[in-house]
């Protein structure tokens, strides 16, 4: 079976990757949010964090990759596990990136506990305006790695500062993206669930108003 758009639009909202706030939470963008998108409470749970390679590896059969990697950290188990179950019959490698260089011993330890070898599929958590993944592109570009594409558990549906799209950043270096989910799709349903209340639905449908790719009505 291919992969299965609303199977995994229900695991992501019932295990809670999705959430709201009464207060806004800063973003590392430093945009001020109502509501969150966490994929640690998944993959902090092994038979979650199973499903969730599964879902990836059914979405990813076409590809023909190498290697998965996860962008670190918010990725890194998740891009280990993914690619074991993947190279178990091919003996591929088994690569992690590191999130701050070691400064001393073998050079080519500095940036990666194994480094990523053929053609190459990163996963992310989450991206806003893509500016952690981009740099983690161009440091695999830099090390001679060949990236085929970007696989993204959940797109916050969101405009960079620039007003483009993280997509168009990424495809403009010659890199395929997809997404697996993306706020916009997901936050009716959640909101459904949660019902944080009137104030939370005004504040992030102003927000999609102010920085989303569309607007949204929850």
């Amino acid at each position: 079976m291919g992969f299965d758009q609303a199977a995994f639009n229900t695991f992501v909202i019932e295990n809670g990757a999705i959430g709201f706030f009464q207060e806004p939470l800063t973003l590392k963008s430093g945009r001020k949010t109502y509501f969150y998108i966490n994929w640690r409470t998944v993959t902090e749970n092994a038979t979650l964090t199973d499903q969730l390679s599964e879902f990836i590896l059914t979405y990813a059969a076409d590809m023909d990759a190498d290697c998965f990697y996860g962008v670190p950290e918010g990725a890194t188990k998740l891009g280990i596990i993914t690619q074991f179950k993947h190279a178990r019959a091919s003996g591929g490698p088994l690569a992690m990136g590191r999130a701050k260089p070691k400064p001393h011993g073998d050079p080519k330890d500095m940036f990666f506990v194994g480094k990523p070898t053929g053609t190459t599929v990163v996963i992310e958590d989450t991206t806003t305006t893509g500016g952690s993944l981009l740099a983690e592109l161009a440091r695999l570009k830099d090390a001679g790695v060949t990236v085929q594409a970007v696989i993204i558990l959940t797109d916050r549906g969101e405009k960079r500062d620039d007003g483009t799209t993280v997509r168009a950043a990424i495809e403009a270096l010659g890199i395929q993206y997809h997404a697996l989910s993306t706020a916009p799709a997901l936050l009716p349903a959640a909101y459904k669930t949660a019902q944080p209340g009137a104030s939370v639905k005004k504040a992030i449908e102003a927000y999609f108003a102010q920085y989303g790719e569309a607007p949204i009505t929850l």
